[in-house]
């Protein structure tokens, strides 16, 4: 018992040590406020409906008709049957939000340090070096939770592979297995994709070392075996998988049928997003010396300017108000790199990249070339167009890279890698694998080559950069070339005040170092010394945007948005109806979903469909599409500013009879012949559906009516009366996949109509139909987590029982 403790209690002091961490960063937690993150402000509009049907019936709806006229909610925080992984997941992120997820990157970052065979002090730095990065504490403050939850369990899917491919095949099969099966609940499958490019480097890195030691057969069975635990956490999630599947295929992120765009010119034949959407967030090449130098391109868009600013001065001589200059310095870009917008630097810190310049020269092997090969690969794509020979080779070559937009993201593989190589390269310091002249050769080149660049930027920076940003030419035309000079001199002298932090940083750790081998420092003073450097360099940048001033009440944060007069309007009304807002942009804004069920939204993959009635008509002001998706208010602004809500007496209702039908040959005739087309009347159907309208000709009833008598998100019932057999238009968004209809409880089939809507042959008499959301992909992915969970049980009640019996083995005299 002592023997466990003592090898253990190292362990639970770090793992409290990172709690404490966690919560000291994100400390108004602990008063129960909560951190006021953008997107997911946006998320909780989305998610408000299928959460209150959730709390209102016990039930899960997979569908939710608050958002871009209906859309599964497979994306939008939809809870499985037997998903006893993500149960896991919630139990390892015990602290509150966001700290839950700086725990993990502590935890994972640690386990992996180990795995390693590093010191658990050095993995204790590695982890706070990693944890701490920029980037990943700008991503909390954003809200890009799922990212974050992604990015937290590449380190433990990492030690799983590694564990493997080092002959511990069981436990290395269960790490694996349960790790990757982690990474697949954080839902981010594009961190999940850059994670399985990271790994195919470092299988290559083990494949070409197995080859030259005669040890192909070792490295074939540790990939088999991972190979058959990656099944396994394929299984554990697959209702999410197979769900996100389908309903991708649909999204914007799925192919077209259309091959025409809204003016006419041919769209591309690529089944992944647009070249340029791709690429719309490309790193600067010059941008990327902000990994080393915070403030190098200004920062973020949103940075304050420096102290004693010129633009501060220019305006004044300039004769503006204070109001005026207020006014005038909130454009001022101090941002000067080429991102549209950015919310930080993606700060790895001056210590850490220092430190792995110095691991360069005293790490051999493997980990060495994996390390190296990440770094310059992700550093690579993550220039986009500004690197364009790779970028554009990804895309049209590479599976499923043209899936997934924002390049610079890729950046993740950075933030990882070099914190590893970092510490094990301190590893190697502090211990006997090298000579002492070894290490002070190493020690005086990192710090040559990590202080003299810093040197250079200090020295010349005005014959290398002239810091113009792409915006100064407005600043010209509008304020003069006088005060557009003063910009680019606040952006030298931010860049100028970084830089010379930076070099302080890495000499007072190249000093550290030194002191160390000249047996001045011990090696816990030392560590104690480097772990104190990464802490103020990196949290002192982390803090410059994202600190207690993003968190506000738990209110506002549950409730993020307040009614309006608009919002009052409309509830007074307790039809079955949908609502644009025109006051902000109804594609990109979550707020109307709160309230009402909106026909727009906001989501990284909305529904490829009524994206294309945006491009073509929404978009450019034709709403005269709204009345066939039942469109009864349009909010807009009112004289006084705010939110007023128009009521549009031409919506055509929840369901209608068509008296005509107009025939389409294709997808760009189908959408085109909405233009000016009166819906009440005409319904646009494609041929490929001609066989399944049974009517030869549509027979005017004015005595037909058809009545929503029952709604909810995931069941609608109509009652019919006709005379003569006629066809019914919804305005509900077709999606067979999941959507039955039912006549009198019998099931029939629906077609699509004027594009994005649902219509059904209707026979003669009095009828009851419904509408069920039953997605049968719910059914088959809960069956096969079910199956995978079992599986994976039994293999784990089995590992803990050879591991006992080992035990036993090895302490029986």
């Amino acid at each position: 018992m002592q023997r466990l403790l003592k090898e253990y209690l190292p362990h639970l002091v770090v793992l409290l040590l990172f709690v404490i961490a966690s919560l000291a960063y994100f400390s108004p937690v602990l008063q129960g406020k909560k951190i006021f993150q953008s997107d997911i402000v946006q998320y909780t509009g989305m998610a408000k409906q299928q959460n209150d049907f959730r709390e209102a019936t016990g039930e899960e709806t997979y569908w939710t008709n608050a958002a871009f006229g209906g859309m599964p909610t497979y994306q939008l925080g939809a809870k499985y049957p037997h998903n006893y992984i993500k149960k896991l997941d919630l139990s390892l992120r015990f602290l509150p939000r966001p700290a839950d997820y700086l725990f993990l990157y502590f935890i994972g970052m640690y386990l992996l340090f180990l795995v390693l065979k590093v010191d658990y002090k050095l993995a204790f730095l590695g982890a706070i070096a990693f944890g701490f990065s920029t980037y990943l504490i700008i991503i909390l403050g954003v809200g890009h939770n799922a990212k974050a939850h992604a990015i937290a369990y590449m380190p433990f899917v990492l030690s799983g592979i590694i564990l493997t491919f080092r002959g511990k095949y069981l436990y290395g099969f269960v790490l694996t297995t349960v790790a990757l099966a982690l990474e697949l609940v954080a839902n981010h499958f594009q961190m999940t994709y850059y994670l399985l490019m990271l790994v195919i480097i470092i299988g290559i890195a083990y494949l070409v070392d197995a080859y030259k030691k005669k040890m192909l057969p070792h490295f074939f069975k540790a990939v088999a075996i991972m190979g058959v635990g990656a099944v396994i956490a394929v299984g554990l999630n697959a209702t999410n998988i197979l769900a996100t599947k389908e309903y991708a295929d649909t999204s914007t992120r799925g192919k077209t049928t259309l091959t025409l765009n809204p003016d006419g010119t041919p769209k591309s034949a690529s089944t992944g997003l647009d070249y340029g959407y791709i690429t719309e967030y490309s790193y600067g090449i010059k941008e990327s010396f902000n990994l080393f130098i915070p403030r190098f391109m200004g920062g973020g868009s949103g940075d304050e300017l420096p102290k004693d600013s010129e633009t501060v001065e220019a305006l004044l001589r300039m004769g503006a108000s204070q109001e005026e200059a207020n006014q005038i310095l909130n454009q001022v870009p101090v941002y000067w790199g080429d991102q549209p917008i950015v919310a930080a630097p993606a700060y790895i810190g001056a210590v850490v990249i220092f430190l792995a310049l110095l691991a360069l020269f005293l790490v051999k092997g493997r980990l060495k070339w994996w390390v190296t090969a990440a770094f310059i690969l992700s550093l690579f794509l993550s220039w986009g167009k500004n690197f364009n020979f790779l970028t554009e080779f990804f895309i049209d070559y590479v599976p499923l890279y043209n899936k997934f937009r924002a390049v610079s993201s890729i950046q993740v593989l950075i933030e990882l890698v070099l914190p590893i190589i970092a510490v094990v390269g301190l590893h190697q310091f502090f211990n006997d694998f090298e000579r002492k002249e070894e290490k002070k050769k190493a020690l005086l080149y990192a710090t040559g080559i990590a202080g003299g660049l810093a040197l250079i930027f200090l020295l010349f920076k005005s014959a290398l950069f002239d810091f113009a940003s792409p915006y100064d030419k407005y600043f010209i035309e509008d304020m003069g070339l006088p005060f557009v000079e003063a910009m680019r001199a606040d952006r030298a002298s931010l860049m100028t005040s970084d830089t010379l932090r930076t070099l302080v940083f890495v000499l007072l750790a190249a000093a550290a170092l030194w002191l160390y081998l000249k047996a001045k420092l011990k090696q816990v003073a030392t560590m104690t010394i480097l772990g104190f450097l990464l802490v103020i360099d990196l949290v002192g940048v982390d803090k410059r945007y994202v600190n207690d001033e993003n968190f506000v009440s738990a209110r506002m944060v549950d409730e993020p948005f307040q009614k309006n007069g608009a919002d009052m309007q409309i509830l007074e009304d307790d039809g079955y109806f949908r609502v644009y807002d025109a006051m902000n942009n109804a594609f990109n804004s979550g707020r109307a979903s709160y309230y009402h069920n909106a026909l727009g939204g906001y989501h990284a993959a909305k529904p490829g469909r009524m994206q294309d009635i945006q491009d073509y008509y929404l978009s450019k002001g034709d709403i005269g599409i709204l009345n066939m998706m039942n469109v009864r208010y349009i909010i807009t602004q009112a004289k006084n500013g705010g939110a007023v809500a128009q009521r549009n007496p031409y919506a055509n209702g929840p369901a209608w009879f068509v008296e005509n039908v107009m025939l389409a040959e294709n997808a760009d005739e189908e959408i085109r012949l909405l233009d000016s087309l009166n819906t009440k009347e005409t319904a646009v159907i494609n041929k490929e559906f001609l066989s399944k309208i049974p009517l030869e000709k549509i027979e005017r009833d004015s005595t037909a009516t058809i009545d929503l008598v029952e709604h909810a998100p995931n069941y609608l019932v109509y009652e019919t009366s006709t005379q003569s057999a006629q066809l019914a238009l919804f305005s509900e968004v077709y999606y067979p996949k999941g959507w039955n209809v039912y006549i009198n409880n019998k099931p029939v089939d629906y077609i699509r109509a004027n594009y994005v809507l649902r219509a059904l042959p209707i026979p003669p008499g009095n009828h009851k139909v419904e509408f069920k959301f039953e997605p049968k992909v719910i059914q088959t992915g809960s069956t096969i987590s079910l199956a995978s969970s079992a599986l994976l049980l039994l293999i784990i009640l089995g590992t803990l029982f050879y591991t006992y019996r080992k035990r036993n083995t090895e302490t029986t005299p």
